[in-house]
């Protein structure tokens, strides 16, 4: 939105009075069709973030693929070429823990689609619901969020993470990777009770009968898919079906757990289950980060910019955790914070992290790279190399930083309408007052 701020002031009233009609005309955001012809953008600065970067750097894609990175490439006859002169091209963000695409308004009980009933649902795939026209999607697209996991709530074991590529008609069209990740939210030891709760509700599960209850539904869908390999008849199960790519290791289980005695007992189930383990969360992971690097188990912090929760706690607890578990060695990644409202603040919440001592090139891995590979999309995306999908921003400079713009993303090859219901508010109502100030000059 700065970008287009500055765009419109530049041009001035009489502009400005020109531009009005076409603005509130238009379509908030269009989707785009495939890619169609081969298109080289040369002169930029390339951040491959996993090969360095490159200068005065050319980058070719076609149908949707990377097809080269470099200086002097030869471009292919009938290639469309792009000046890129003085811009940077860095990979789309990823949002490792996001709600967009189900969750609009958050006072709108019917647009939320985040929550199943029951406490057992690894059968509920987040892809299937969501909703292509949310507004979401474009403004965490302007900021430079082009994947993002939707991930449902509620229960113990939630369901599945979808990976999203934030470009298409329908749900199918915009699904990467419909079922990347069982989420499962740990039990808390301790509680919080706010003044109005019954601290004597004999109904409420203790601690211990909740992890029991966990580790049962684990044990029953392992037998499940045993009894299933070795040829039994059974009882068709979609709950414990779902399950069999996490005993297979082929998906990691996502944890949600912040206190360490939390992020600690989770891990020891997930070692004696033999699961690949994420936290998230994760506000004590620096409480137990030699054990988290022992184990190689990553951590999704869910937000930088939050205020200290413990009265001991200094103000930049959440500001400084990631240079401090990138110190500690512990691989992490950061998401916008859920909320779908949130998933465009996610360059933002990386920049706070180095404002706060983590280096820029690991805050930048921390939003791209880290976060496909803890998910298992790192194939296609997090980083551009030749044989990944052309997911990319060309930047005036570090997307992390609110002062530098977003002129242009690609998706997939496409070259997407940068269109936001923000920037389109900023527009009509620019109109408004372009209005009133020639009825009063």
């Amino acid at each position: 939105m700065i970008g287009r701020v500055k765009g419109v002031v530049a041009l001035g009233l009489g502009a400005a009075l020109l531009a009005a009609p076409a603005a509130s005309d238009a379509q908030v955001r269009m989707t785009v069709p495939p890619q169609s012809e081969a298109v080289a953008i040369r002169g930029a600065t390339i951040h491959t973030v996993t090969e360095g970067v490159i200068e005065n750097g050319t980058i070719l894609f076609d149908d949707g693929i990377i097809t080269a990175i470099g200086t002097d490439l030869e471009i292919p006859t009938g290639a469309r070429v792009v000046d890129g002169t003085g811009k940077h091209i860095y990979p789309g963000l990823i949002d490792a823990y996001s709600t967009v695409g189900i969750s609009e308004i958050g006072a709108v009980g019917v647009s939320q689609d985040i929550n199943e009933l029951g406490d057992f649902n690894p059968n509920v795939r987040a892809d299937i619901a969501v909703n292509a026209e949310s507004r979401h999607i474009g403004t965490s697209r302007s900021a430079g969020v082009l994947v993002a996991f939707s991930t449902p709530g509620g229960g113990l074991v939630s369901g599945m993470s979808s990976a999203l590529s934030l470009e298409g008609w329908t749900w199918e069209e915009m699904s990467m990777e419909s079922a990347a990740a069982l989420n499962v939210s740990w039990p808390d030891p301790n509680p919080r009770r706010f003044w109005w709760q019954d601290d004597d509700d004999e109904d409420a599960p203790s601690y211990e009968e909740q992890v029991a209850e966990l580790t049962a539904f684990f044990d029953e869908a392992r037998a499940y898919r045993d009894a299933v390999a070795a040829g039994e008849e059974v009882r068709t199960d979609s709950r414990y079906a779902a399950m069999t790519p996490v005993f297979d290791r082929e998906i990691p289980v996502v944890v949600a757990a912040d206190g360490a005695a939390q992020i600690n007992d989770a891990v020891t189930w997930a070692l004696e289950e033999d699961l690949r383990i994420v936290i998230r969360g994760g506000q004590d992971a620096i409480h137990v980060a030699d054990r988290l690097v022992a184990n190689d188990i990553p951590v999704i912090l869910t937000s930088t910019m939050a205020a200290p929760e413990r009265d001991y706690e200094g103000y930049d607890g959440a500001y400084s955790m990631p240079a401090r578990l990138h110190e500690a060695g512990v691989r992490f990644a950061i998401s916008g914070g859920a909320g779908s409202l949130y998933t465009n603040r996610l360059p933002w919440e990386a920049g706070v992290a180095v404002a706060f001592g983590l280096p820029e090139e690991e805050a930048l891995r921390a939003v791209t790279i880290n976060a496909a590979e803890f998910m298992g999309i790192d194939d296609r995306v997090g980083s551009l190399e030749p044989g990944k999908q052309a997911t990319f921003l060309i930047t005036t400079g570090t997307p992390l930083d609110m002062t530098n713009d977003i002129e242009q993303a690609y998706i997939q090859g496409r070259e997407i309408d940068m269109m936001d219901i923000q920037k389109f508010f900023f527009e009509k109502y620019m109109t408004k007052v372009m209005q009133y100030l020639r009825m009063v000059m």
